[in-house]
């Protein structure tokens, strides 16, 4: 998936703090690789507050740690599609304001107000609204501070650790998922739906919403102007993605068993289900999973 050269980027909604000194790994009391107690603590706090406990159980890949990358760049110079093809934090940048942008004009066509949560980059350890918060954590949404935190290593993750193929549009899926928490938020369903574990729990019916609301935004991100057509190939590798962070594949490849009752985000098969219903229909009334079987 590219960025049209000549489209506008908008870096106000991306907050750089990568390198600048967060919280230290000891306060968190991570141990010696791998998501410690510390870590745990985050992901039931996240859970507890509502959602936002990112695309997997990554409490499960234990002694795997991503390297901490330096705030090496300046995203005040990623200004066009251009700058997004060139460089990965100016295209996820991009895929911030065009997701935010699309549900900028979804809210108005339903007669309410988006309102913009700001992206942060992060890494190592940091601060939250949610409690300190930590690379190995993931991708999350915190609904106290209505920011979405990223350690854009996992991108790299996602594709070496998780297996999945790649590409722009998978990484694509990581915010607009995120993103999803966010929608739930604002529509007040957020912390209603996410506090039991299990296949069928509220939990995974809030993570496969935020996967549908995900494929909402592929199927309209081409018509706010940042984005060339997408392919059936990069829907592929978005698909792929979903469901390399399924709890059966994380668990399958992680302790060699499958817990169902431990779920929190569901299957790899109803993860690329729910993402293909939202990109399919282009409609977030198809994207109750609260409602009936998921």
């Amino acid at each position: 998936m590219s960025f049209r050269d000549d489209s506008q980027l908008d870096p106000s909604q991306v907050s750089d703090q990568r390198g600048r000194g967060g919280l230290s790994r000891g306060g968190l009391a991570v141990g010696g690789g791998g998501l410690g107690i510390g870590g745990i603590v985050v992901l039931l706090l996240l859970q507890f507050l509502g959602g936002g406990g990112g695309l997997g159980q990554l409490s499960d890949l234990q002694d795997q740690t991503s390297a901490t990358s330096a705030a090496d760049s300046d995203l005040s110079t990623c200004r066009t599609g251009a700058d997004a093809n060139a460089r990965q934090d100016c295209r996820i940048l991009g895929f911030v304001n065009s997701v935010q942008a699309y549900w900028k004009g979804e809210f108005a066509s339903q007669g309410r107000t988006y309102t913009p949560a700001t992206t942060y980059f992060e890494s190592g350890s940091w601060s939250t609204g949610c409690g300190p918060a930590s690379t190995d954590v993931g991708p999350f949404y915190c609904p106290v501070d209505k920011h979405v935190y990223i350690d854009l290593a996992f991108l790299d993750e996602l594709r070496d650790k998780f297996g999945a193929t790649g590409g722009p549009l998978a990484q694509g899926y990581v915010i607009a998922h995120e993103y999803g928490h966010h929608i739930q938020d604002l529509l007040g369903t957020l912390k209603s739906g996410s506090s039991s574990q299990g296949a069928t729990g509220g939990s995974v019916r809030t993570e496969l919403q935020a996967d549908c609301f995900a494929g909402v935004w592929a199927s309209h991100a081409t018509q706010g102007g940042l984005l060339n057509p997408i392919t059936k190939a990069e829907i592929d590798d978005a698909l792929n993605a979903a469901a390399a962070v399924g709890d059966d594949r994380i668990q399958s490849e992680t302790q060699g068993s499958i817990d169902k009752e431990t779920w929190t985000h569901g299957s790899s098969a109803q993860r690329q289900k729910w993402f293909t219903t939202g990109y399919r229909t282009g409609d977030m009334k198809q994207c109750d999973t609260f409602g009936g079987s998921i």
